[in-house]
């Protein structure tokens, strides 16, 4: 009789658990089927992606308040379910693809290049996941029309035009040696982008936090503005900038000519009061005011002074670093350590958020995904460590910040927004563990830190130099 009660308890449990798939399974056909209901894509081919990512359930984690199955209110699963819910959100929402599948000019380099990692890897749906939603693995078929529609996205919206080695397979694309400019505005950009007057007290210029000859940066944990001021958070490097999505760790700037435009009445930055207050001081200069009549025929306005400059900035980009030549086939332009470096970055996926062309800039991302990196900092929070929440008040943007890039690395430190790592070794060693999760030995983070080295680019035909500190931290 006991074997007889212990065989009837298993058959039970297997008869619920079969009933819980079923029930399950059921749910999710429905909320596949409302989904593609409501949705307004056209495109043939955006519709099948769509369908792929529906029929393997991927809103339940990646959207938040998705509706969900009822075992998520379960006692003890609950929890359990919440938790992996929020990691997934921390790392990706899906309307990241899905609400620009009909415009996918408008996905980024960096949420083609995380959903093509869990593609390549068979990450997801977790193993957990795929015990109660039975069918909901990716199967080979579906793989190919996510990689498909990713490398045609890559290709017709994300290479720069014209530059050798630029692959639609993979997530990081060569610097082009030029991007179109129109010299007359340059040569005015310059001018003013190096002008004491655009300060309240003329003193200080955009070059003198973004230094041209120190990496872009100055290499100081907050620049230095007017009255000897500290500001609160890193200055990013300049070089490089016009491949970025938007310009601020916070991402308040969308374009060049937007940040050019904030610093000057930031009043611990520059300092100054107005544009009038800058023209008026601007117009005292005969020659610049004519050279200057000459582009822009309604003379000096807010407009003109920061569209010149950010036709400027457009220049400051370096390509042919030794990464780039390798990335155009010459093998030889690694050293061994360095490839070895670059198959790590690769492996802990630093390739994903640290995507396209200037190696990062093309999304917000959460400082420590992995771990808590505020609470491991020790010191108080500042306005400065809420990131892209300054601008949105979203909860999920707290502590979120545009990812910066990666060229020319190791003439820039410190790093990270609040200068927290002094050097690429620990900035390296950090990241791994805040954003990857893991901790290597230290011959493979050196490996890593001698492949940043290789990302410096030229500027001008000539490798690109910090005059103020040696390139090898």
């Amino acid at each position: 009789m006991k074997k007889k009660g212990i065989l009837s308890l298993v058959g039970l449990g297997v008869a619920g658990f079969l009933a819980t798939v079923a029930y399950v399974n059921h749910f999710d056909n429905q909320q596949k089927e409302k989904l593609l209901a409501q949705s307004a894509v056209q495109n043939p081919s955006a519709k099948l992606v769509e369908q792929v990512l529906y029929d393997n359930q991927c809103q339940y984690c990646h959207t938040p308040n998705a509706e969900v199955p009822f075992y998520i209110n379960l006692p003890i699963v609950n929890s359990i379910m919440q938790d992996d819910i929020n990691k997934a959100l921390d790392h990706f929402l899906l309307r990241e693809i899905v609400d620009h599948l009909d415009n996918p000019q408008q996905i980024s380099a960096t949420a083609l290049a995380k959903l093509e990692r869990v593609v390549i890897n068979d990450e997801m749906p977790t193993k957990s996941f795929v015990h109660l939603h039975w069918g909901s693995s990716l199967n080979a078929e579906e793989q190919k029309v996510l990689l498909d529609w990713i490398r045609k996205q890559r290709q017709d919206h994300l290479l720069p035009a014209n530059t050798e080695g630029a692959s639609a397979t993979s997530f990081i694309q060569p610097i082009p040696d030029s991007l179109k400019t129109e010299p007359a505005k340059v040569a005015l950009g310059n001018l003013l982008f190096h002008s004491t007057a655009l300060s309240g007290d003329d003193t200080i210029s955009c070059a003198s936090c973004h230094g041209l000859n120190t990496g872009g940066v100055d290499n100081l944990a907050t620049s230095t503005g007017i009255h000897g001021q500290k500001g609160g958070i890193n200055a990013p490097t300049l070089y490089n900038s016009a491949f970025n999505f938007v310009q601020f760790w916070d991402g308040r700037a969308a374009t060049l000519a937007d940040q050019a435009g904030g610093p000057p009445f930031n009043p611990v930055e520059m300092g100054s009061k107005d544009w009038a207050e800058i023209i008026a001081k601007l117009e005292q200069d005969a020659e610049l005011k004519a050279a200057f009549l000459q582009v822009y025929p309604n003379g000096f306005s807010g407009d003109n002074i920061t569209n010149a400059i950010a036709e400027f900035e457009k220049t400051l980009i370096t390509p042919n670093s030794p990464f780039d030549r390798y990335l155009k086939g010459d093998a030889s332009a690694l050293t061994a350590s360095q490839q070895h470096g670059y198959a790590l970055f690769q492996q802990y996926k630093c390739d994903t958020c640290h995507s396209g062309i200037n190696m990062g800039g093309n999304s917000y991302e959460l400082m420590g995904t992995k771990a808590n990196y505020f609470a491991d900092r020790g010191t108080p929070l500042t306005a400065d460590d809420n990131g892209r929440f300054s601008q949105t008040q979203d909860p999920r943007d707290k502590h979120r910040f545009k990812v910066p890039g990666l060229r020319n690395i190791a003439l820039t430190g410190p790093y990270f927004h609040d200068a927290n790592a002094e050097n690429l070794q620990q900035a390296v060693e950090m990241m791994l563990k805040y954003q990857s999760g893991v901790t290597l030995p230290q011959q493979d983070v050196s490996d890593m830190v001698d492949f940043l080295h290789s990302l410096t680019g030229e500027l001008n035909g000539k490798t690109l130099v910090n005059e103020k500190v040696n390139e090898k931290q």
